[in-house]
């Protein structure tokens, strides 16, 4: 990689963001982490990631929230978004549906290294 592929994570468990983050870190990615949705707009505004993955159930401001407000404010990011939660049921998947939304990831069924193989298609 040239330049490195910008990678935010918005996620407010430390231990799962820390996880990603030391992983994607290690294979060459720059990456930052926003703990809820406000600090991760904020993040995604500055940092002008390539990959946002976005946690839905979060303090502040969640995961949808922040997909609306990218929404109405396309020119926030380009980023691709890759929604990262447990969350699989029917009705999330609906109101996901109507966002910009690149992939899903149900955090329980994959490791680290699976979300990272996940990233490489994306970029």
């Amino acid at each position: 990689m040239s330049t490195k592929v910008k990678i935010a994570i918005i996620e407010d468990d430390s231990a799962i963001s820390g996880m990603y983050s030391a992983k994607l870190t290690a294979s060459g990615y720059d990456v930052q982490v926003g703990e809820n949705g406000e600090v991760g707009l904020k993040l995604i505004s500055e940092f002008h990631p390539d990959i946002v993955l976005l946690d839905l159930m979060m303090p502040v401001m969640n995961g949808l929230e922040v997909l609306q407000k990218l929404k109405d404010e396309p020119e926030l990011t380009r980023a691709k978004i890759v929604v990262l939660s447990n969350m699989g049921d029917t009705e999330t998947t609906a109101k996901i549906a109507g966002f910009k939304v690149d992939d899903r990831i149900i955090k329980a069924e994959l490791t680290p290294a699976q979300v990272e193989e996940r990233i490489k298609k994306l970029v």
